[in-house]
């Protein structure tokens, strides 16, 4: 049997009796305003009414003119809009029926928790339609309306064109409260000759992190997140799709206590490097690292996620490892279209967030073939769209990876056998956007899977407690 719909619609969630607190409060106290202005907006109130007071106090804020009864309705009078919201007689009305402009802040919550909830109602209506239309991209379709709701957390609109002034002028502000800010503008790697060279990592960069397998992609890319949460007490995302949440942390571990990861794993370390690794645990237990092992994952499924952590416990510097195990949304034809989405998609998701994205990347075989077996841009894996989409490329190399120290000698007759790079890693960035390229050099330690400065080497001594 079907039933008739009902003849009284309800109302959109609203609190009349909170909204003319706010309104009442801020007739009445000099500093109200102050303390709305940060997180209330005008059409965060159901009436219209209302938020026409509201914005003409806010108005008279900015200008630093005195608010009060006589001065808001002076200026909805100069609007044209004093009769619209109830003439004078309605301003004194509410601020008569005020007992206190104590609790304006909490009244101010009431009005802009309803102004969501009426958010999410109409967001609820357009992920409905967003359901009704179906079709076969479910993943895209689920990515849109996390974002609808992903909106309402945090407070976005759709952008409009901005004048050059505009954003030149949040710039200048940002530098001056650069010091000020909890939130690193800059993503440092922790390495001083690197970071010298990129000028640490760019908010809304994509960073591409090359080499052949087993050349310390992973770990290079787990000692820039190590140095970004303990240095600069950065959030940090790493979506591992090769490795598992556990392994990760072996090797963080492994790598802040200076113990050799299968010793750690057999439990054969000794005593005094017990008290490492117990160091070496509340070191990293302190930092903001969060680790996602899905397996694969698709490009909405990590974009969905990573906003949510944004949103939720914040984020700095997003690192995945690695790109040809992500896939995309399914519609590419073939895997180097697929490859292009992805990394397409991985600069939108650095620029959406404001956070550096270090995508972990592997090499062609083209390497293996040729003399010198130094990376080139070309030997970027399935897709050119990696090279054009990417503002930095950094390649890992290691000579003593493909010239033992006999050839290398027979190789350099006039160098000392203490020249042979045993250990040496060469950072070489071939492409910066914003900045030079060039070549840096690490020592990388084999047993720890760590890359160091070469100038600057922790001893054990350091560790002894």
């Amino acid at each position: 049997m079907v039933q008739a719909p009902s003849t009284t619609e309800r109302l959109p969630p609203h609190d009349t009796d909170a909204e003319e607190a706010v309104i009442a409060s801020l007739l009445v106290d000099d500093e109200a305003v102050a303390k709305l202005a940060a997180f209330l907006q005008p059409d965060d109130f159901f009436h219209e009414r209302h938020a026409l007071v509201y914005q003409a106090c806010l108005d008279l804020w900015e200008r630093n003119d005195p608010i009060n009864q006589v001065s808001v309705a002076h200026e909805l009078a100069r609007r044209g809009r004093l009769e619209t919201v109830g003439g004078g007689a309605f301003l004194s009305r509410i601020v008569g029926d005020l007992p206190t402009s104590i609790g304006v802040e909490y009244y101010g919550t009431i009005v802009q928790r309803d102004a969501t909830y009426r958010r999410l109602i109409a967001a609820s209506g357009q992920i409905g339609e967003l359901a009704y239309r179906g079709g076969p991209d479910l993943e895209g379709t689920i990515a849109r309306a996390e974002t609808l709701i992903m909106a309402l957390r945090t407070g976005e609109s759709l952008r409009d064109f901005d004048h050059i002034r505009q954003l030149l002028d949040e710039f200048l502000e940002q530098n001056e409260q650069r010091d000020e800010l909890d939130r690193p503008s800059l993503i440092r790697t922790g390495f001083v000759d690197l970071d010298s060279l990129l000028g640490g990592l760019k908010r809304s960069d994509l960073v591409i992190l090359a080499a052949r397998p087993s050349l310390g992609k992973t770990s290079f890319a787990l000692n820039i997140a190590r140095n970004a949460a303990v240095g600069q007490r950065a959030r940090v995302a790493i979506f591992s799709l090769e490795m598992s949440g556990e392994q990760l942390a072996a090797r963080l571990l492994s790598s802040e206590a200076a113990i050799p990861s299968q010793r750690l794993r057999l439990g054969e370390h000794t005593e005094r490097e017990e008290r490492r690794m117990l160091r070496a645990f509340g070191v990293l237990a302190e930092t903001e690292i969060y680790v996602d092992d899905t397996a694969m994952m698709r490009l909405p499924e990590l974009r969905a996620k990573a906003r949510r952590l944004k949103a939720e416990r914040g984020l700095d510097l997003l690192i995945v490892d690695y790109l040809q195990l992500l896939h995309g949304s399914g519609k590419g034809d073939n895997r180097v279209q697929e490859v292009s989405e992805i990394s397409r998609g991985l600069k939108g998701i650095a620029r959406e967030l404001d956070v550096p994205v270090i995508a972990v990347s592997q090499l062609s075989r083209s390497v293996e073939s040729r003399q010198t077996h130094i990376p080139m841009l070309s030997d970027l894996r399935e897709s050119g769209s990696i090279e054009q989409d990417a503002d930095v490329v950094m390649f890992i190399y290691r000579e003593d990876r493909y010239v033992q120290r006999k050839e290398w000698e027979d190789q350099h007759p006039d160098a000392s056998g203490a020249a042979y790079p045993q250990g040496i890693a060469q950072v070489i960035v071939a492409k910066h956007r914003n900045g030079p390229i060039g070549t840096v050099n690490l020592r990388f330690r084999n047993e720890l899977a760590k890359f160091e400065d070469l100038l600057v080497r922790e001893e054990d001594d350091e560790w002894s407690m």
